[in-house]
């Protein structure tokens, strides 16, 4: 699996559990920890769970394995790890206050 199509799964699971305004940011040349950063938001701690689950059970299909996942109890920023492409996924008051 090339890391676009990694991306592509991510953004994908993401929209298919209705996370919103999802946004994909190419990181190359800019950090060295991913080459893309997906960043969404859920309206309840369920939700942002349910995304985030989303998101490692189709990568998890796909073969891959998720490297890290943090914040996934307090549901509030959780962090995906997959490797060339970290997810955050916020809940919707977090997102509006980092900005």
């Amino acid at each position: 699996m090339t890391t676009r199509d990694l991306l592509l799964t991510a953004v994908q699971a993401a929209d298919d559990k209705k996370a919103e305004n999802i946004v994909a940011l190419n990181m190359k040349g800019i950090s060295l920890i991913a080459d893309y950063f997906v960043i969404c938001h859920g309206n309840s701690d369920k939700q942002v769970q349910a995304i985030v689950r989303e998101i490692k059970e189709k990568v998890e299909e796909k073969g891959l394995d998720v490297k890290r996942l943090e914040g996934f109890d307090e549901a509030r920023w959780v962090l995906v790890d997959l490797g060339d492409v970290v997810v955050h996924v916020f809940h919707r008051d977090e997102r509006s206050y980092y900005n």
